[in-house]
């Protein structure tokens, strides 16, 4: 029992730290980005070429004073923070980094990582409400149905990989992609999810939930200090783990970019002039291996993130909803309609679902 709760523990830090050393180096990431895009400098200090930039401002936070606002109901207001941040990162228990590489593949996997990014808005929720704030309540309740929007279009798309795939297993979701990535058929839907990825993790241009011109912070307006840091991380850990899910879902996982024929090809080619082993060559094989091709999709994700933040400017709150329930519910839901109807009549029902 004792040498299961320490491989537990093992497994869960092996998970947890990556994922918060990714997070610390994508707030490094987006700043370096928009000062080259801003004709800026940029963090350039501390560190080689700012790179500990992340830690500097963690351990500035960490060491301010915290204050609390007298009249908030202190429990609530310390237990947001941290289910916010909790259930941001419980969605990477479930994510194949490699073939075979993971630390819980759940038959239901695709349903656990929407359910527990459902219940992260219940930490938002309680952090507006329980700080006796107009501001921060405004925020909550901008933050709250804004999530619920989008969770619906997120939903729907995933409800039409689903389909195609006949799992709810995230490794047979990629394995299922190793003749085309979903990204290829389904691009209206590509696009879509991704618009739908910005929203729901409150990214410019749809950030209304921290328009600072509105509502000062938002929801986080009377949070501060070491309590901060935790809705800091939540939401650039919501960030990864939303890229990582997108190239999941559309672009192959952990799958290569380069066809199998390629790259036996640039093998050939290559051992003519050098006396190499075929194992030491296998990295680039169709992701057969490392998780090298995840990371690099996903960082390619997280830098159009950064593009569309520097690039957009904000919209209102109103145009927000009226994009989501007028443009792209009647999309999706009309090619909730089509697609399946594709699929039965070219007779390519994935197994899974017609044997139920």
């Amino acid at each position: 029992m004792i040498n299961l709760t320490i491989v537990s523990i093992i497994e869960s830090l092996l998970v947890i730290v990556p994922a918060l050393l990714a997070v610390a180096f994508t707030t490094v990431a987006e700043r370096k980005t928009m000062a080259s895009m801003q004709r800026r400098l940029g963090p350039n200090i501390v560190g080689y070429y700012g790179l500990l930039q992340a830690f500097a401002d963690a351990l500035k936070l960490l060491l301010k004073e915290y204050v609390s606002p007298t009249q908030a109901n202190i429990v609530l207001f310390f237990l947001g923070p941290i289910i916010t941040l909790i259930f941001s990162l419980l969605g990477y228990a479930v994510v194949p980094y490699g073939s075979g590489l993971f630390v819980a593949d759940f038959s239901l996997g695709i349903l656990y990582a929407l359910v527990v990014s459902s219940l992260a808005t219940y930490g938002i929720l309680l952090a507006g409400w329980s700080a006796n704030s107009k501001y921060a309540f405004l925020g909550s309740l901008r933050s709250t149905a804004q999530l619920i929007s989008y969770e619906l279009i997120l939903s729907s798309i995933i409800l039409l990989v689903i389909l195609l795939t006949g799992s709810l297993n995230m490794t047979e979701i990629v394995e299922a992609q190793r003749a085309v990535n979903f990204c290829l058929p389904l691009f209206p839907l590509f696009i879509l999810f991704f618009i739908g990825s910005i929203a729901e993790t409150n990214r410019p241009p749809f950030d209304l939930a921290e328009a600072e011109s509105e509502l000062v912070s938002g929801f986080m307006t009377e949070h501060s200090a070491a309590i901060f840091v935790f809705f800091f991380l939540a939401e650039y850990a919501s960030i990864v783990l939303i890229c990582i899910l997108t190239s999941i879902l559309f672009l192959g996982g952990y799958l290569s970019l380069l066809p199998d024929t390629l790259v036996y090809s640039i093998y050939s080619i290559i051992s003519l002039y050098v006396d190499m082993d075929y194992t030491n060559f296998d990295f680039l094989i169709s992701g057969t291996s490392s998780s090298l091709w995840l990371a690099l999709k996903s960082a390619a994700l997280i830098f159009v993130f950064i593009w569309a933040r520097a690039s957009f400017p904000r919209i209102r709150f109103d145009q927000l909803m009226s994009v989501c329930w007028t443009v792209m519910l009647p999309i999706i839901i009309a090619y909730v309609v089509l697609i399946p109807c594709i699929v039965y009549g070219l007779a390519i029902v994935p197994t899974n679902i017609s044997l139920l």
